[in-house]
């Protein structure tokens, strides 16, 4: 079985129908959509709706993030500025039937050997950045799981931890297909569908095979320049636009 891993779409509409379309010619059986479905981007609502139709038609596994969270509780007292215009201007943008669908998504997710989770598996609802062998190693030990999956920091980074239970880093190449077998714990931060943060344009996301057991990063090159605008049509902060393009 092929699941298709997306993180941080962040109402990128534009990216997000790039992957799904990706997905599809990689021949993906399913879904897993790793939270903060808005945020930033200007699509909120068609962002939400495509999920849904994409869980409807075919399964798959959801999970919420912290933009989510906000948006549906009206709490930003954590976010930066911009985070906070963007949540609150999301908010009115979505229906009733929206918000009760962002705010019913669980916050972790388990499928047989493998978990998901926004940020870290140790404390899921504290949204821990994990961005070192240490914050792996904590939401590696919570997990419980042979595959651990998460977003959040909007990079794509993969940890390995054997019997030394220390986790390995290293960043993965794009297009190239790493082995993942389960003699080992893996921990793979998917990178952001719609906002990513590792000096590159292209839309991020994986696809693990769970028949050959490996996971493979794509990068998918999609219109950033019509997203942008349409972030700034709706006045939304220029730098949320502006980012984009140079994937910061």
């Amino acid at each position: 079985m092929k699941l298709a891993l997306m993180a941080d779409i962040h109402s990128n509409l534009e990216a997000f129908t790039a992957c799904l379309d990706h997905a599809k010619r990689q021949g993906k059986h399913s879904y897993a959509f790793l939270g903060d479905l808005v945020g930033y981007g200007a699509d909120p609502g068609p962002v939400v709706d495509l999920v849904l139709r994409c869980i409807e038609e075919e399964g798959g596994i959801l999970v919420k993030g912290n933009h989510d969270a906000a948006v549906v509780r009206a709490r930003t007292e954590t976010m930066n500025t911009d985070a906070e215009v963007a949540a609150v201007w999301t908010r009115d943008q979505l229906t009733e039937r929206q918000l009760q669908f962002l705010g019913s998504l669980p916050l972790t997710a388990r499928r047989h050997d493998s978990f998901f989770v926004h940020a870290s598996a140790q404390d899921p609802s504290d949204w821990i950045y994990i961005t070192d062998h240490v914050r792996a190693y904590h939401s590696m030990l919570a997990a419980r799981a042979n595959w651990l999956f998460c977003g959040h920091i909007h990079r794509s980074e993969l940890y390995y931890m054997g019997q030394t239970l220390r986790p390995v880093p290293f960043t993965p190449v794009a297009e190239t297909a790493i082995p993942v077998h389960p003699r080992r714990q893996w921990l793979g931060v998917i990178g952001a569908v719609g906002q990513p943060r590792d000096g590159v344009s292209d839309a991020c996301y994986a696809v693990m095979d769970f028949s050959a057991y490996t996971l493979t990063y794509h990068r998918v090159p999609y219109d950033w320049q019509h997203a942008a605008t349409k972030i700034r049509a709706a006045g939304l902060p220029e730098r949320l636009a502006s980012r984009l393009g140079r994937g910061e």
